[in-house]
């Protein structure tokens, strides 16, 4: 079974199930995390859904470039959750189902091709605190060891 964050599934809604994959990309200490200025203010790991006939390592690939610019590599499946939401980018209800990864960011590309989306270095703490999904949180959260070090250990 899959651990559920955010609202309870309701059955009065028709949810379209849409897997999506995300990551969590530490470096020097930091995370780059995507910042979205539309339809709501929020930091995000990057990531999104898994269009059809992608997989989701290469959905990670081009979800990371797109909401950061940046490219990553070796990234490693840690887990995975799902949440029942309202997506007003496509006017739906969803019940998404996030693959969450570890990867390492490896260059800037470009700007995130993707409008209204920022690349932004958050100290895990940090990123810990403004990231609005509570998913996103728990993961960050276990990942994040006592020590102030990110460990890519899942436990």
């Amino acid at each position: 079974m899959i651990r559920r964050y955010g609202e309870p599934h309701r059955s009065d809604i028709r949810y379209t199930h849409r897997p999506g994959a995300y990551a969590i990309l530490p470096r020097d200490g930091k995370l780059l995390m995507t910042y979205q200025a539309e339809p709501h203010d929020e930091y995000q790991c990057p990531g999104g859904g898994i269009d059809p006939g992608e997989g989701p390592v290469r959905a990670l690939h081009r979800e990371v470039w797109e909401e950061t610019g940046w490219s990553i590599a070796r990234p490693r499946r840690i887990g995975a959750y799902r949440r029942f939401a309202y997506m007003p980018d496509y006017d739906m209800w969803a019940e998404k189902v996030a693959h969450l990864y570890v990867a390492h960011p490896v260059r800037r590309l470009s700007a995130p091709p993707e409008e209204g989306h920022a690349a932004v270095w958050l100290a895990p703490d940090e990123a810990i605190a403004l990231v609005a999904n509570d998913g996103e949180r728990a993961a960050l959260k276990r990942l994040y060891s006592a020590r102030g070090r990110f460990s890519t250990t899942f436990p």
